[in-house]
C-alpha cells in the first residue's frame, strides 16, 4: 500500500517561506515554497494574467495543515520572465512547465490545485501526469474550451466607454466576485488584479478558449474535485458537473456565494481544500485495500 506523507506542520514550519529562482528554457522562474519540506507537496496555480500572489492569504494556512505549498509564477507572470518564444497560448505548455518546476525541486507525487486557467491546467495535469498526482482540485474551469458569458459581458458594460485596460480589469474582476464577499474585499481583489500584463492576459484567454482535454477525462486515475462558484459568471456549472461525472473518481462541488476566485474569496479555503484532499486520501486507501 502506498503511504502518503501528510503531517501536521508546526506553526514555525508553516510560516517558513523559501523562494526559488529556477532556470527553465533559459528564463528565470520564480517559485514560492511554503512549509515543511517533507510534507505533502501541493502545487497552487494562479489565474489568467495574474501570479502566485493570489495565494498570499492561504499558502501559510495550507502549510499549517501539513502541505509543502509550491506556488510558481507562470511564464510572463509576476516575477517569472516571459517565455522564450513569446506569450503562451497553449495551456498544455503551462502544464508541462509546472511539471518541470516540480522536477527541478525534486518533487515526484503532488496535489494540484488551480483556478480558472489554473483549473484547466490542473485538469490537464490530471490527464497527463497519471500516478504522480495524489489529488486534483480544479476550480472555476472545465475540460472543454471556455466561452464568454453574455450575462458577464452585460455586467461589464458599465465601463465599456473607458479606454483604460486597468479599469476594464478592475470592473470585470468586481463583476465575477461572489455575493458573499464584502465590498472592501471585493475592491482589494480587483485592485490586485490590475497588475496584469494585457498581452499575457489575452494570450492566456486564447488558451482558455482553445484548450480541450475532454477525451482524456475517463483515463484520469486520481481523485478529482471540480469546483464551481455559484456566483461565477464566467463558467457553466452544469458543464463542469458533467466533466466530474466523466472522471472515474470525480466529484463536483458548488460553492454558494462564491465567484470566480475561491482562494481569494473564501475565509475557510485552506480548511476546505484539506478536507477535499483527506477525502481523496481515503479513496486511495479504500481502492488499494480492495486490490490487495
Amino acid at each position: 500500500m502506498t503511504t502518503l506523507t501528510h503531517t501536521h506542520a508546526s506553526q514555525t514550519a508553516a510560516k517558513t517561506l523559501r523562494a526559488h529562482q529556477l532556470i527553465i528554457d533559459e528564463r528565470i522562474v520564480f517559485v514560492e515554497d511554503w512549509g515543511d519540506i517533507d510534507a505533502t507537496p501541493l502545487l497552487a496555480i494562479h489565474t489568467a494574467g495574474q501570479s502566485g500572489v493570489q495565494y498570499r492569504h492561504v499558502a501559510a494556512d495550507l502549510a499549517a495543515r501539513g502541505y509543502r505549498v509550491i506556488v510558481p509564477d507562470l511564464p510572463g507572470h509576476g516575477r517569472t520572465e516571459p517565455a522564450k518564444d513569446g506569450p503562451v497560448t497553449d495551456l498544455g505548455e503551462y502544464a508541462q512547465f509546472a511539471l518541470t518546476v516540480l522536477d527541478q525541486l525534486g518533487i515526484d507525487r503532488f496535489v494540484a490545485v488551480g483556478c480558472s486557467i489554473g483549473g484547466k491546467i490542473t485538469i490537464d495535469l490530471a490527464v497527463r501526469a497519471g500516478d504522480r498526482i495524489i489529488a486534483a482540485i480544479a476550480m472555476a474551469a472545465g475540460s472543454r474550451p471556455g466561452h464568454v458569458s453574455l450575462r458577464g459581458l452585460r455586467r461589464e458594460l458599465v465601463d465599456i466607454s473607458t479606454p483604460s485596460r486597468g479599469d476594464r480589469t478592475y470592473w470585470g474582476t468586481r463583476a465575477v466576485v461572489g455575493s458573499a464577499i464584502d465590498d472592501d474585499q471585493r475592491d482589494l481583489i480587483a485592485r490586485m488584479h490590475c497588475r496584469e500584463d494585457p498581452i499575457v492576459s489575452n494570450s492566456d484567454l486564447i488558451g482558455w478558449g482553445s484548450h480541450d482535454v475532454t477525451d482524456g477525462l475517463p483515463g484520469v486515475t486520481c481523485p478529482t474535485v471540480l469546483v464551481a462558484g455559484e456566483d461565477d459568471l464566467w463558467i457553466d456549472a452544469d458543464a463542469i458537473r458533467r466533466d466530474a461525472e466523466a472522471i472515474p473518481r470525480g466529484t463536483f462541488v458548488l460553492l454558494p456565494g462564491i465567484g470566480h476566485y475561491p482562494m481569494e474569496e473564501m475565509t475557510d479555503f485552506a480548511e476546505t481544500v484539506d478536507a477535499w484532499v483527506r477525502d481523496a486520501d481515503l479513496q486511495i486507501e479504500e481502492t488499494e485495500a480492495a486490490l490487495s
